[in-house]
């Protein structure tokens, strides 16, 4: 299995029902695009230490399981995903860095 982890840091401070509502959106468009296997989703923690960040501070983190590469290359491609970056972007700016990886543990 591969995991996608995003990173996700939008721009200004955004509501707590946008917040889950845009990970919802998330989960709702990756799961009905039958890439993923799992997905998890959480809100950043905020510590003091964040406002030293040298990048950016989260708003929350994103993880899709997904089976191998060609399922994680598909999920790029998801119907719906597009729109719904389109969407959030210009409701709340955000920016997103991620990693692939294998399973940590």
């Amino acid at each position: 299995m591969i995991n996608h982890t995003m990173i996700v840091s939008f721009h200004d401070e955004i509501p707590d029902t946008e917040l889950d509502q845009y990970l919802k959106d998330i989960e709702q468009v990756m799961r009905d695009s039958g890439t993923i296997q799992t997905f998890h989703a959480k809100r950043h923690i905020r510590v003091p230490a964040d406002d030293h960040s040298p990048v950016f501070v989260a708003s929350a983190v994103v993880q899709l399981g997904l089976a191998d590469v060609d399922a994680l290359n598909a999920s790029f491609a998801a119907p719906g995903a597009v729109e719904l970056i389109k969407r959030w972007q210009a409701r709340y700016p955000y920016r997103v860095v991620w990693v692939n990886h294998e399973a940590l543990a």
